[in-house]
């Protein structure tokens, strides 16, 4: 496992870690520019890890698990922040916590419950995610230029993350029920 640690894909991943309370501490004191700076920085860093991990053939059991928590802390705190400081409406905040803490229970429990691992990202929810990357950047841009396509697009990504957010969740849900039905019926059938 120390071994994962050190591969390059796994330590881009880490640095994005770094960055969440330097980008909250910027946000808070009100250094858009910075903050913005910082979050290009580990968004790019999270396209980085997953292009290294191929190219380099360091796909590491670490890699899935850090990299997808590495995403949620980043952008989860980034909302909350960006709530607290009123440049993004709690609604939707509370709709892209909500989803993550739902999945993060329900995903717990099936684990420790049955052992079940099957928790790869779908489609909407890897539409999500780059839905908030740009959400959250246009957000961050907004505090920095009173340009109104700025404040047109950071209004539509919120709010195309909220249907994003709504859509890959019922879908995971769906998804994920279809595989515990598969589960239960191939374990009746091998029994």
């Amino acid at each position: 496992m120390i071994r994962q640690l050190w591969t390059a894909p796994n330590q881009l991943t880490l640095l994005r870690l770094v960055f969440i309370p330097f980008i909250v501490m910027n946000v808070a004191e009100g250094d858009y520019g910075w903050a913005l700076g910082l979050f290009i920085a580990a968004a790019v860093s999270d396209g980085l890890d997953g292009l290294l991990a191929r190219l380099l053939k360091q796909k590491t059991l670490l890699g899935q698990y850090l990299d997808p928590i590495a995403d949620k802390l980043l952008l989860s705190t980034l909302f909350l922040v960006l709530s607290f400081t009123e440049r993004i409406p709690w609604k939707f905040t509370i709709i892209v916590l909500s989803r993550d803490v739902i999945i993060i229970i329900v995903c717990s429990v099936l684990y420790a419950a049955i052992d079940f691992r099957d928790f790869r990202p779908s489609i909407f929810g890897k539409l999500n995610t780059v839905s908030q990357v740009f959400t959250l950047g246009f957000v961050l841009l907004a505090q920095l230029t009173p340009a109104r396509w700025v404040f047109w697009s950071a209004r539509i990504c919120l709010w195309l993350t909220f249907g994003l957010t709504i859509l890959s969740g019922v879908h995971y849900v769906i998804r994920l029920g279809q595989s515990l039905h598969n589960m239960h019926t191939t374990r009746s059938t091998t029994a």
